[in-house]
């Protein structure tokens, strides 16, 4: 009994079969992220609304600035009687981490073009999260773009709901919703205290913050606690010798 070898065009789709696998369920992950992340919206919309701002306004600032972190951050300070300058300094300290995903993603995505300006606006915690879990550049690619687009649109739709639904809400805390980005933090923070570095950083965070509330006007303390994490990435680590090896280690084994 013989047994012909497969030429290349009968092996191929075989050998594909597992990467296309792959990329499908970082798209549906991407999916799932977008629909999950997306519900904090109704809790940005209704604080959005509650806070002063009309539903146009509360919209056009999800869409435009688009970093949940920095907008709960905006309505926060604008919220609790604190100044536009303090909510505007708050938000772009929060948002100074988008711009160093960026650059660890360059690589790996379009730089210029109506590509390259749409990357820059989806660059946030989800889409470089699904991003850097891939191994290939088009894992990457794929991941980064079914998160970033999924978050941007069940956000800016929940966040229509949640302004809409805040209009006839006279107290959102008697619903939750002021506890809801309090929450949405930690969740997004939870999954990356992995190591005694990260959560030694987010206890003196939380330590500065506790103590320079109740003497700091609104917004300042939000600031105070971001610059702890700052002057920690600037010192540098015993761990990130040992994680760069391992990444060199990791590539060498791709390319045999």
């Amino acid at each position: 009994m013989t047994t012909a070898s497969p030429s290349p065009q009968e092996a191929r789709p075989t050998a594909l079969e597992p990467l296309v696998g792959r990329l499908r369920t970082i798209r549906r992950t991407g999916l799932s992220i977008g629909i999950a992340t997306g519900l904090y919206g109704i809790s940005f919309g209704a604080l959005a609304t509650a806070s002063g701002l009309d539903v146009w306004q509360a919209m056009v600032l999800s869409a435009v600035m688009f970093t949940g972190g920095s907008q709960f951050a905006f309505i926060g300070v604008v919220g609790g009687g604190g100044s536009a300058l303090g909510a505007a300094l708050a938000s772009l300290l929060l948002g100074i981490r988008n711009t160093l995903y960026g650059l660890i993603l360059a690589p790996s995505l379009p730089r210029g073009g109506f590509r390259g300006l749409a990357r820059a606006h989806l660059t946030i915690d989800e889409s470089a999260a699904l991003a850097a879990s891939g191994t290939t550049t088009s894992q990457k690619r794929a991941g980064f773009w079914a998160a970033g687009v999924s978050v941007y649109l069940f956000w800016n739709l929940f966040s229509l709901v949640g302004a809409l639904a805040g209009q006839h809400i006279a107290d959102p805390g008697a619903w939750g919703l002021d506890a809801a980005a309090a929450g949405a933090f930690i969740a997004l923070l939870w999954p990356r205290l992995r190591s005694g570095e990260a959560i030694a950083v987010s206890v003196a965070a939380a330590f500065v913050a506790l103590v320079t509330t109740p003497a700091l006007p609104s917004g300042l303390p939000v600031l105070a606690a971001a610059l702890v994490a700052v002057v920690a990435g600037l010192l540098p680590s015993r761990r990130r010798p040992v994680h760069h090896a391992v990444e060199l280690e990791e590539n060498r084994e791709e390319q045999r």
